[in-house]
């Protein structure tokens, strides 16, 4: 994974002092060929120096801030006992902001009642991923929805060796939607599923931009940023990069252009002026990525096909030639008028004209319809992939040369492993 970093002076809102990446309870189950373009945000407000309990009770932002939090402050000896000393065998994920264990406390209601958290602790070697940390308690400590990751607290302590700089998550047992669209899994998400990560995914941007006094633009969906619960239910999740929207009066926000490449909306990528239309591009790209089981930029596919939107754009008018897009790990399991009509959908969230795309709640109400036409039931646990079919494109291996599995999904029980990337920064021209 590279960082590239896009610097755009101008307009109303500026940032300062950008950094990189940082890594989320996300799961990254193959090598990634995406680029993260990262920068600062403006729901940080706090000198990365000064980042004691007290003071983040004092961070500036009143639109934030000045609301009732139900964010629990945890002491770093908690958080070392709830995960046996940071063990490296409850290690779930790590990343540019440092690592991410599973582990268990004591509710705060209840002390007999225990629950499993995930924790991030932040890396102390170097400033990155600070601002995104503070982004991620100003945004998550107030918004409360289904559909978005729950955080429970967060540790800001001192001790001998500096601020220790960790935050507290809800657990989320059955990984991230790319686990499981991953071609190294031997699983795959059923159809209905993805119908239903595609609508729980809807429903949560749908709170962001519409339903909240104030818009948080997300600018940073993808697969590895949706997370299934016990219940298989979908759930955003890593908001360091989130904005406010535009202020009453302005059409955009201009920002530093941060994201990943293949999911960032064209106009922002090439101007740095942010609206939530931006979320509806990823958004429809995020389907396309459901229906094909493609990454949005894949370097390791032959070059007709790396770019996912321009390999699907000679079938999606095509009604015989639609199935060779869609992914054959389904292995025909799969409803193709739901399919067909949910490929629409990413057509209008695609369109070159931000002003023409639909506004989050209109893309919700026609998945909703998509789902409610078919018969899906309740959540079900991934498919498993008897490699029978081969994807084009695809490259040969040697028999006996596959490369060890790095995880297992083991369903039912709670150990899945999550692996995370270490970005370098990019210098571009």
């Amino acid at each position: 994974m590279r960082c590239l970093r896009f610097l755009h002076g101008g307009g109303e809102v500026k940032e300062e002092d950008p950094v990189t990446m940082s890594a989320s309870v996300r799961s990254i189950s193959t090598t990634s060929t995406e680029r993260d373009v990262r920068s600062g945000s403006d729901f940080t407000s706090l000198n990365v120096s000064d980042m004691s309990a007290e003071s983040i009770r004092r961070t500036q932002y009143p639109s934030f801030t000045d609301r009732p939090s139900n964010l629990r402050v945890f002491s770093f000896a908690e958080l070392k006992s709830a995960t046996r000393n940071f063990s490296r065998s409850l290690m779930v994920g790590e990343g540019g902001f440092g690592c991410v264990y599973r582990g268990i406390i004591k509710t705060s209601d209840e002390p007999s009642e225990r629950i499993e958290i995930a924790v991030k602790q932040l890396n102390r070697k170097g400033l990155q991923g600070q601002k995104e940390w503070l982004t991620e308690m100003n945004v998550l400590g107030i918004v409360d929805h289904p559909n978005l990751v729950k955080l429970i607290g967060y540790c800001a302590d001192d001790d001998e060796r500096g601020v220790q700089r960790l935050l507290v998550y809800e657990y989320m047992p059955n990984g991230s939607v790319d686990d499981h669209l991953s071609s190294r899994s031997n699983s795959t998400l059923s159809w209905p599923m993805r119908l239903k990560v595609a609508l729980d995914s809807a429903r949560g941007l749908k709170y962001l931009h519409e339903e909240m006094e104030f818009q948080v633009i997300f600018r940073d969906l993808k697969t590895s940023n949706i997370l299934l619960d016990e219940n298989w239910n979908a759930k955003l999740s890593d908001f360091g990069l989130a904005r406010h929207g535009p202020t009453e009066g302005l059409t955009h926000v201009s920002t530093s252009v941060v994201g990943t490449l293949g999911y960032a909306a064209p106009e922002y990528m090439q101007t740095g002026r942010l609206t939530a239309k931006s979320d509806i591009w990823s958004y429809g790209v995020l389907l396309y990525e459901l229906i094909t089981g493609r990454r949005p930029i894949d370097r390791n596919r032959p070059k007709s096909e790396q770019k996912l939107l321009e390999w699907v754009k000679p079938y999606i008018g095509d009604k015989k030639r639609f199935p060779i897009i869609i992914d054959p790990r389904l292995e025909g399991h799969y409803n193709l008028k739901s399919m067909t009509k949910l490929s629409n959908v990413a057509n209008r969230c695609l369109v070159r004209m931000p002003k023409s795309r639909p506004k989050m709640s209109e893309v919700y109400e026609m998945v909703q319809k998509i789902v409610d036409s078919i018969e899906t039931g309740p959540p079900q646990p991934p498919l498993h992939y008897h490699g029978s079919v081969s994807e084009p494109g695809a490259k040969r291996t040697k028999k006996g040369s596959l490369k060890r599995r790095l995880q297992e999904f083991k369903f039912g029980c709670r150990n899945i492993v999550w692996r995370g990337w270490k970005p370098e920064i990019v210098k571009t021209f």
